[in-house]
């Protein structure tokens, strides 16, 4: 017997995936298991390709998310992806299924909301598809380039780097938890993070501009589980201080008010799509100036990379040594979870 999709689990879904295809044609640099597949076509720059999408009563309910911010999301979580890879968002190919009773202003509100965000980063929507269906289900295609010196990956990581974070952790879960509950006008800020992330597009390459990161990574699923896929990919353990993690002053409010723990929130929460990235501890600083003198984006160290047989540590968290998994869709769907 084969088993179930939930019992393989999303990651693992995609490594059965990855072993039953083809090897990919030549120029194919980087394919299935980062951020965004790199290409390349022979010119100064590589080319970047990722793909997302946004399902009804999975991602977003439509009761509680604007057309136009619904728009903005789902052009900010494959912005993410390229802002991963220090690259720069070029042109996007948009799928929606929609159905046939959805008011024809949701449509237009839809598409201003991610014509505003995509343009807001330089890219443009320049073709796409339509299909009926009973729930909204819209995809983007996201192509975009690098310059072959800057790109960034999950690989890389060395020992003895810091492990930094830009902006702060939690706060997208929080705005969740807080819409489920009854939110106050204080929970705004944490609310918006939650619906309408802001991709780190402009940190990711004032990143990979500086020189010296090692590994990064955008925060979807989680630090605990992007941090995982880092070490993975570059054979390296970590260790990360609680005391350090950023979590802002609205996510421990949110928190305190609904019984929740902010720490599992900054781990697992997901959604974020801050930045992880791994570099020299030389530096760090330099880094943390570039990124916050173009976009007052703070950078926060977190942690350290350590050996591989040391495994991935949480330190100050009483009964906590290794990190809580981040969000996984399949093993998530058997429990019920809406997201």
């Amino acid at each position: 017997m084969s088993g179930t999709i939930a019992g393989l689990g999303e990651f693992g879904l995609i490594a059965r995936i990855a072993a039953r295809l083809r090897r990919p044609a030549e120029g194919v640099l980087l394919g299935i298991g980062d951020d965004t597949a790199v290409l390349d076509m022979g010119g100064p720059r590589l080319t970047l390709a990722t793909v997302d999408m946004q399902v009804e009563g999975r991602h977003f309910l439509r009761e509680r998310t604007p057309p136009e911010l619904l728009g903005r999301r789902v052009a900010a979580v494959n912005l993410s992806d390229i802002a991963a890879m220090g690259g720069t968002p070029r042109w996007a190919l948009v799928s929606l299924a929609l159905p046939a009773s959805l008011p024809v202003t949701w449509v237009d509100a839809f598409y201003e909301g991610l014509d505003a965000l995509l343009g807001a980063h330089g890219a443009a929507v320049v073709g796409g598809n339509l299909a009926g269906n009973d729930r909204i289900v819209a995809d983007l295609t996201l192509l975009g380039d690098v310059e072959r010196g800057a790109l960034l990956t999950r690989g890389g990581a060395r020992l003895g780097d810091l492990i930094c974070v830009t902006g702060t952790l939690g706060r997208s879960a929080a705005g969740r938890a807080a819409l489920d509950a009854d939110p106050t006008a204080e929970d705004a800020a944490a609310i918006r993070a939650h619906l309408a992330p802001e991709p780190r597009v402009r940190e990711g390459q004032v990143l990979a501009a500086a020189g010296g990161v090692t590994a990064m990574i955008d925060l979807s699923d989680g630090l605990a589980g992007d941090l995982a896929h880092i070490c993975t990919r570059s054979d390296m353990g970590a260790r990360i201080e609680t005391a350090l993690l950023p979590v802002a002053a609205d996510t421990h409010r949110i928190a305190l008010r609904l019984g929740l723990d902010p720490l599992r929130l900054a781990l697992s929460g997901g959604e974020d799509f801050e930045l992880l990235f791994t570099a020299p501890a030389a530096r760090v600083e330099r880094l943390r100036a570039a990124v916050f003198a173009a976009t007052g984006s703070a950078v926060t160290v977190i942690g350290e990379v350590r050996p591989a047989e040391e495994g991935r540590r949480l330190i100050g968290a009483p009964d906590r040594e290794t990190p809580p998994g981040g969000w996984d869709h399949f093993q998530r769907e058997r429990q019920g979870e809406a997201r």
